[in-house]
């Protein structure tokens, strides 16, 4: 089957062939119907040498799948061939304390997991491929109806990770309240409707971007501020002084999160998202008072099926680019540039 793989640090993947996957026992192929081209990869491409993460290439693209179960291994039971699927990606030890009640990327026994730190795309040969080997079967989440798996494929990161990002801050949200989003790319975006579809918040986008600024708007922010000098002045004046209860970046460099504690409230959340590199001063009188700020990772499983409960009912979907994986190197090159609009998938 081909496979598009990164073979070594600091280089441009490859399509390649490799052999098909069979399923040993507890095992799942799938046969993938989507896989989702995330900036993290980017990332793996350009920045990552050996020993910045527990894991090494040569592996197989693609931590964002969904596809149709195509096999199962011995003892694999509550899927059948041919059911629709999305696959979590973060794949821990399984039987830590965090993975057991499924939030494997927070998993406290790396030295147990398939890959320290990983999961499929990320280490182990993931989804951008005709087909999938997934090395236990609780990371198969059945899709709910309706829900095709070219649709559901981004939701396991551009929405999970968001999700997970605004789900801890609920109680925050309440009508009155205010969120400010900063970044409106492939995850940004899908944090737009999933405010919008879960919370009573008043949502403000910001980005440099104009087609950023309308795409936010059509996902449901209430209010577009382009991000400049004048960006936190005018988020301020928004909400009569007082800032933002919720402050998601999903660009994470300095000037973002400086322009965050600027406009967040007493009392609120900075959630960190993005892994632009960038660093935020915190002391007694730097921050606003019991501003709690936090770097959050990817989601659970059971957030996943939330998200995917969200996807079927058409309340979250990302506006998306499909690709053949001939085009693969394509979707990357335009998101290293700039130029691609909501998420690319990669459709095998």
């Amino acid at each position: 089957m081909r496979a598009l793989r990164l073979q070594r640090w600091k280089s441009e993947p490859e399509l390649v062939e490799v052999p098909e996957p069979a399923p040993g026992p507890g095992q799942v192929v799938v046969r993938v119907g989507g896989a989702g081209a995330c900036h993290s990869d980017l990332h793996l491409m350009d920045d990552f040498d050996e020993g910045s993460v527990p894991w090494n290439p040569p592996f197989t693209l693609g931590h964002e799948n969904a596809g149709w179960v195509h096999a199962l291994g011995d003892g694999v039971t509550g899927l059948t061939v041919g059911q629709p699927v999305a696959v979590f990606g973060a794949w821990g030890c399984g039987t830590c304390a965090r993975c057991r009640v499924g939030v494997d990327p927070y998993c406290e026994n790396p030295a147990g997991a398939p890959v320290p730190g990983g999961g499929g795309g990320l280490g182990l040969d993931g989804g951008m491929a005709e087909f999938e080997l997934v090395p236990d079967a609780r990371h198969v989440v059945p899709l709910p109806a309706g829900l095709d798996p070219v649709d559901a494929a981004p939701l396991t990161d551009a929405g999970l990770t968001p999700y997970h990002a605004i789900r801890r801050s609920w109680h925050r949200l309440a009508p009155g309240s205010t969120t400010v989003v900063i970044g409106i790319g492939g995850l940004g975006h899908v944090g737009v409707q999933i405010l919008k579809a879960t919370t009573a918040t008043r949502v403000i986008a910001v980005d440099t971007r104009a087609d950023a600024l309308r795409l936010a708007e059509e996902c449901g922010a209430d209010l577009t501020v382009p991000s400049g000098t004048t960006a936190a002045e005018e988020i301020r004046q928004a909400t009569g002084g007082l800032g933002a209860d919720l402050v998601l970046d999903f660009v994470g460099a300095d000037a973002t999160l400086a322009l965050g504690a600027a406009v967040a409230r007493t009392v609120s959340d900075l959630a960190i998202v993005g892994i632009g590199g960038g660093t935020l001063p915190v002391g007694f009188f730097s921050v606003p008072y019991e501003m709690s700020v936090a770097t959050t990772y990817w989601g659970s499983r059971p957030e996943l099926i939330e998200v995917l409960d969200l996807g079927a009912r058409g309340l979250v979907r990302p506006k998306t680019v499909r690709l053949p994986l001939d085009d693969a190197l394509t979707a990357y090159r335009r998101m290293r540039d700039g130029t691609l609009d909501g998420r690319a998938v990669i459709v095998p």
